[in-house]
């Protein structure tokens, strides 16, 4: 089961950043933003009323599943919808994969689990990487302003996600169910991202085209119905750091994409910089000790 789960995840995943990339145009973020989790709470929440899965929750629980709302389906997405005008959305794959790092320490703030020593080289090799991989852009834009809002927001984005998983893993630690704190989550961001394009004065009429609207309806019913709940349920059954392994996939299937439809050059320093992440979040996860007890064990049968 864990596996599936796992598989959904990165290919959707990692094919919904050039979704992202095609709703960009006259329509702004925020609305953008609120058609696609407007689409994906009132379709989770008829889908479990209809199938009587929709349980009560009390009133402090609806609190912080507003709250993982701003965190995983409002603000987080508007860093990524504004970062993706100014940086490659194959980019913002890269950082995203940094959730693994920012999960570790987010664990270790909430739930006091003391990360491994190899986090601090898993983190510094990630640092190094990202630099790296742009050093080609900050170079040809003189570190223009736009493109470090994009990697900033990016990584404002990637965090505020981190936070998102925290609060998912508080809900199944209390014994609620994934799929009705999501589908709360959803609806209270979407209801906060309408509230600021109200204040922003944003027009919430979509773009009338074929690309918008079969990107709206991906990002919608795959990138968030079905993504975002076997991502969580992953969080709740392997845990946050475990789950977040899978954003290691997502920048080699959308900087793939991005290639084809965004025409992203393959330059020798950006090879190196997204195996420098790539192998800084494998060091998360590798287990020395087990490797070397299950050498021991080999020897002494042997």
């Amino acid at each position: 089961m864990n596996v599936l789960l796992y598989l959904l995840v990165v290919v959707i995943w990692g094919t919904t950043w050039i979704a992202i990339f095609l709703q960009q145009g006259p329509v702004p973020a925020p609305v953008s933003i609120f058609w696609r989790f407007a689409v994906a709470s009132v379709t989770l929440l008829v889908v479990l009323g209809l199938m009587g899965r929709l349980r009560r929750l009390a009133l402090r629980d609806h609190l912080f599943c507003m709250i993982q709302g701003c965190c995983v389906f409002c603000f987080n997405f508007w860093c990524f919808y504004t970062a993706a005008a100014w940086i490659n959305t194959g980019l913002e794959s890269v950082i995203f994969s940094m959730a693994v790092l920012f999960n570790a320490i987010n664990s270790f703030i909430f739930f006091r689990q003391q990360p491994p020593a190899r986090f601090w080289l898993a983190a510094l090799l990630g640092l190094i990487g990202i630099v790296t991989l742009f050093w080609d852009d900050l170079q040809a834009s003189g570190m223009s302003r736009e493109l470090l809002m994009g990697v900033g927001l990016s990584a404002l984005g990637t965090y505020g996600f981190s936070l998102g998983n925290m609060l998912s893993l508080r809900h199944q630690r209390r014994g609620l169910e994934t799929l009705t704190t999501n589908s709360w989550a959803m609806l209270y961001g979407t209801l906060v991202m309408g509230a600021i394009a109200l204040v922003r004065g944003d027009s919430f009429m979509p773009q009338w085209t074929v690309s918008y609207l079969g990107a709206l309806l991906y990002l919608a019913l795959f990138g968030s119905v079905i993504a975002f709940g076997a991502y969580f349920t992953l969080v709740g059954r392997i845990g946050p750091a475990n789950a977040a392994y899978s954003t290691l996939l997502f920048p080699l299937v959308a900087l793939t994409i991005s290639t084809f439809y965004e025409g992203y050059v393959w330059h020798a320093n950006a090879v190196f910089g997204l195996a420098l992440i790539l192998v800084g979040n494998l060091v998360m996860f590798a287990k020395p000790e087990t490797w070397f007890r299950r050498r021991a064990l080999s020897k002494t049968t042997a």
